[in-house]
């Protein structure tokens, strides 16, 4: 009999086998979250930095707790892109939430997974032991991602300031160059894959070229997304998680504000493609938007939640990471997530909702197309396709195509959203996964508290 075998419906059943690694041991419990509004990036700086949004976000959510800041055991913030005056930018918020000096904070950084890299690292700490009660979330703003130097001009420069003369100086304004000044875009930088030298994006234009991802699927991805979100707000479904913002001019920054509520196929249509111009199908309207925004959680362990008589929203099951080829990086949340379902004998259905990271429509197709591929469960995982998740409870609110994608946030933003989703359900099992530049995919499994 094949690994996984189909029922007489046509349905796959669950992967058989199981995989290295184990549930997580001992309950870890998420009591609440909250996060920022995600404000999309307008060809300038943000009116917040990293740390403003992560101390905002951070400091409602820490006002509604039975404890104080200063009871917490350890603060972990995940960020990808921080300033040059925000190093260890967990410890600087954790200081400006009130923790005191005793309470340590550190950043951790695993790219479009570095907030759900922070809620890892509180489960191995609570795990063994060595915190009870940890904030653990993920930041960035990365409209402020910085302009730099070229190579050329930073040598330029050494070369100046190692000038003893006037005539050394002279000779060096000779060698001077106006191409000098041209900038190196942070973010480009910081969005291109070192080791295959490629943007994200082309690396969705790789999936779609593999599974025939057609230019009309992506935007009426893009589109279903961004009317989600739109039902979402609508219905409230946000509203238990935002923290409102003000800016120092009094401005109020209440909601996401890159949706798009006109979005339509005839307008993406309009759009070129922006990472392979000639033979690409990636454009922005279906790509993840450029934004700034915090998401915390509150981790706790059984000890922590009986004294301070906590009422968590949930507990983690299980987590896990995978590595994959670069070039495929969007393809992580596949394989993340089979080791998961193999470890707990789950069908995709057997779900009762999904929060699967939207960095581009292309990449998400891909994914929903790998897990009912035969040929790439069996090369990959050496099961049969389990199938994909049913549509209706993937990404029920909208994802990142609408919503934007603030690389340290997103993996948190994720799973907060996800328990929100289940509560609404009534309760049960769900999976947030997310992919991640460089070639990794991040998964948790998570349930309701009863």
């Amino acid at each position: 009999m094949n690994a996984t075998a189909r029922h007489s419906d046509g349905k796959r059943s669950r992967p058989a086998g199981k995989k290295e690694g184990s549930p997580v041991p001992k309950p870890i419990y998420i009591v609440d979250g909250a996060r920022t509004p995600f404000l999309k990036a307008k060809n300038a700086p943000g009116p917040f930095t990293a740390s403003d949004l992560a101390t905002a976000a951070g400091s409602a959510l820490l006002m509604r707790q039975p404890f104080a800041p200063d009871q917490l055991d350890e603060v972990i913030l995940g960020c990808a892109s921080p300033s040059p005056d925000e190093v260890n930018i967990g410890r600087v918020v954790a200081l400006r939430l009130g923790c005191g000096n005793k309470v340590p904070g550190w950043t951790v950084m695993r790219n479009c997974a570095s907030g759900m890299q922070a809620i890892d690292s509180a489960i191995a700490n609570l795990q063994c032991g060595r915190s009870q009660l940890v904030l653990a979330g993920g930041v960035d703003a990365l409209s402020r991602a910085p302009l730099l130097f070229s190579e050329k001009m930073v040598r330029w420069l050494a070369g100046w300031y190692a000038a003893r003369s006037t005539g050394d100086r002279l000779a060096m304004l000779r060698t001077f160059r106006l191409g000098h000044l041209a900038p190196v875009i942070g973010i480009m930088k910081g969005l291109t894959d070192p080791i295959v030298g490629q943007l994200m994006g082309q690396t969705a234009e790789n999936l779609a070229w593999k599974f025939g991802i057609t230019r009309e699927d992506m935007d009426a991805f893009a589109v279903e997304s961004h009317r989600r979100v739109c039902a979402g707000q609508d219905a409230g479904h946000y509203a238990d998680e935002i923290v409102p913002l003000i800016d120092r001019d009094g401005q109020v920054y209440a909601a996401d504000d890159g949706v798009r509520r006109d979005s339509s196929m005839a307008n993406l249509a309009k759009l070129k493609p922006f990472f392979d111009r000639k033979y690409g199908r990636v454009t922005p309207g279906n790509s993840s938007q450029i934004t700034d925004g915090a998401a915390w959680l509150v981790l706790a362990s059984q000890e922590a939640v009986e004294r301070h008589d906590l009422q968590p929203l949930g507990r983690i099951i299980d987590s896990q990471w995978a590595g994959l080829a670069p070039d495929q990086m969007g393809l992580g949340p596949v394989h993340a997530t089979m080791p998961i379902l193999q470890r707990h004998d789950l069908a995709p259905d057997d779900l009762d909702a999904w929060e699967l990271n939207e960095a581009f429509a292309a990449q998400v197709i891909a994914c929903l197309r790998a897990f009912a591929d035969d040929g790439y469960c069996r090369t990959h995982f050496g099961v049969d396709a389990p199938g994909a998740p049913d549509a209706a409870r993937l990404n029920v609110d909208g994802g990142a195509v609408a919503l934007g994608h603030p690389v340290g946030a997103s993996g948190a933003r994720i799973v907060l959203h996800l328990l929100e989703v289940l509560r609404r359900k009534g309760g049960g099992r769900g999976l947030a996964s997310i992919c991640i530049g460089g070639g990794q995919g991040g998964a948790m499994l998570v349930e309701t508290v009863r």
